[in-house]
């Protein structure tokens, strides 16, 4: 018995250092991931900079199984996402193989002492972590972008107004603004600058973020290139119009709030409330609730 556990022991210690060394080692990482590493290490914290170090190693396996058109599906979200904490489809890989590895592994392990439910938390947390980050960033940049659009094209349409060109006025107004529509429209100046013409430099401007604000800027803004309609009109009325959206998705959300709160009410605080009341009724009549028992 001494010897087994002596064993164990010994096991547990090089299997600790293996993995010290492992993460200390010098991995070639793919290029996206070195870059990431390098340039948003301030953009996550420790924990999530050592799984990534960690898991570098099984991404390309993550990568192989997940297939070529899921790859290319899981990147355009990243994208859409923002790349938050500096994430790319490497990072994103072996954050899948960590969060995979310890998910399954707590699974069985809660399986062998049969606590079905614990396995069944642990196995969605170790194939749906990194999902439900990706889905909350895309999410709340969404909401950022429809916020901010409306008022931005305003001071757009103030600055070309003024005299400034299109090109330099999307620089002036998007060097002013911080947050995920100021670096999609740096992303798009930077494209323009590198050759790419100005309407596929908005089109793929469209294709990384999913919506709808953000498509009927750009349809508008070709339109009213192909019509040669005045840019700063152009610019007031995707405003307005933008605003008159977000003005009946408002009203759309609070119609529908209100048969979840009648149902609420009428499930649960109409019931508690009735009860309430017979009990107060019958408790207040005084009667002796012990003579019914034959007592």
């Amino acid at each position: 018995m001494g010897l087994l556990l002596a064993a164990v022991i010994g096991l547990c210690t090089a299997g600790v250092f293996y993995g010290i060394r492992m993460y200390r080692a010098d991995a070639k990482l793919p290029g996206d991931l070195s870059v990431a590493l390098e340039v948003g290490a301030s953009r996550t914290n420790a924990m999530g900079s050592a799984v990534d170090r960690i898991g570098i190693r099984y991404a390309p396996m993550v990568l192989r199984m997940m297939g070529p058109k899921q790859v290319n599906k899981t990147r355009r979200r990243i994208d859409m996402a923002g790349n938050p904490g500096g994430l790319t489809i490497d990072r994103y890989a072996a954050r899948r193989a960590v969060y995979g590895f310890i998910g399954f592994f707590g699974a069985f392990t809660m399986l062998v002492r049969e606590q079905i439910l614990l396995a069944l938390v642990l196995a969605a947390f170790g194939f749906f972590w990194v999902e439900v980050g990706i889905w909350s960033a895309v999410r709340q940049r969404k909401e950022v972008i429809e916020r901010t659009l409306p008022d931005f094209l305003d001071v757009l349409a103030v600055v070309v107004g003024a005299g400034l060109g299109f090109r330099e006025a999307l620089d002036r107004v998007a060097s002013k603004y911080e947050g995920p529509w100021a670096d999609e429209l740096r992303i798009t100046l930077r494209q323009m600058d590198m050759g790419v013409a100005r309407r596929q430099a908005f089109e793929q401007l469209r294709r990384r973020n999913d919506s709808e604000q953000v498509a009927q800027f750009v349809t508008a803004l070709q339109q009213g290139e192909d019509l040669g309609a005045p840019i700063v009109d152009t610019l007031i009325q995707i405003a307005n119009d933008m605003r008159r959206m977000d003005a009946q998705n408002a009203r759309r959300r609070a119609a529908k709030a209100v048969p979840k709160a009648t149902s609420v009410i009428t499930t649960l605080m109409v019931p508690a409330t009735m009860i309430l009341l017979i009990a107060s009724i019958f408790l207040g009549s005084g009667s002796d609730f012990g003579s019914i028992g034959g007592e």
